[in-house]
């Protein structure tokens, strides 16, 4: 006689109240490491990601999801942003798309660079009258 009598266990043992909390005590750990390490951060860098989007203004240097680069020319809707990623190359992009904001324009460069601009803009025309007249006489 080698082998032993096995007797079965009562079904008492199995359902008591401290060891059914003695199982699941791992899991609940393993959730909350999980929400911690995980979960968490990973809210916190959306939260960040709207926000940034939020912020989107026109002057910005972003990068795209597809990794171009370019200048937020103006801000269309709020799901779509025009870029400029070559002079005279303006692409619609998506807000979502847009991965990271390199730089930030200085608020006062930017009114300096728009005065400058626009000072430009009204002596272009007479500036372009008087050369035109030159021109004329020039090639008569």
């Amino acid at each position: 006689m080698l082998i032993s009598t096995a007797y079965a266990q009562g079904l008492g043992g199995m359902f008591d109240g401290s060891n059914a909390m003695v199982q699941f005590l791992p899991l609940v750990l393993i959730f909350v490491v999980f929400y911690f390490l995980l979960i968490r951060p990973q809210q916190k860098k959306q939260k960040e990601h709207r926000t940034m989007l939020d912020t989107l203004r026109r002057g910005d240097r972003v990068v795209t999801g597809g990794g171009i680069i370019g200048t937020v020319n103006r801000v269309v809707s709020n799901e779509e942003v025009e870029v400029d990623i070559a002079q005279g190359v303006r692409v619609r992009v998506l807000r979502g798309t847009i991965t990271n904001i390199v730089a930030k324009p200085d608020p006062a460069a930017t009114r300096e660079a728009a005065s400058e601009r626009g000072a430009g803009r009204r002596r272009a025309p007479k500036d372009a009258a008087k050369e035109k007249e030159p021109a004329n006489d020039a090639e008569t």
